[in-house]
């Protein structure tokens, strides 16, 4: 298996790039189970788009510094990096994750 990916540092993330990786309604929902379960296997999120699409999401998750993936063995494990994020921008990790309950709860209420 190759290397680990890069992560952005702190003085790396940009606003820009937080927004349109939150912008996608798949990365939400892979942003609000991680923020449930904690550390996921990325094989958690196939029930929102194919392999090849869900890399794409997942890069880009990681790309914005939202999360931080580690391999093992086979595997590739996704957490929220809330320390780094709260520590850049306060209060908006716990915003954005706020929004994404608001617009589930929605879809749900919408759903019935």
């Amino acid at each position: 298996m190759s290397k680990n990916p890069t992560h952005p540092g702190i003085e790396q993330i940009e606003l820009n790039s937080i927004f349109e990786a939150v912008s996608d309604p798949i990365r939400r929902k892979i942003l609000w189970d991680l923020s449930e379960r904690g550390e996921s296997n990325c094989s958690t999120f196939l029930v929102y788009a194919p392999k090849t699409n869900l890399s794409y999401h997942m890069s880009k998750l990681r790309e914005a510094g939202l999360i931080f993936t580690r391999y093992e063995g086979t595997q590739r494990f996704s957490i929220l990096r809330k320390e780094i994020l709260e520590k850049k921008f306060p209060g908006l990790l716990d915003t954005i994750l706020e929004s994404i309950r608001i617009e589930n709860k929605e879809l749900s209420v919408n759903l019935v």
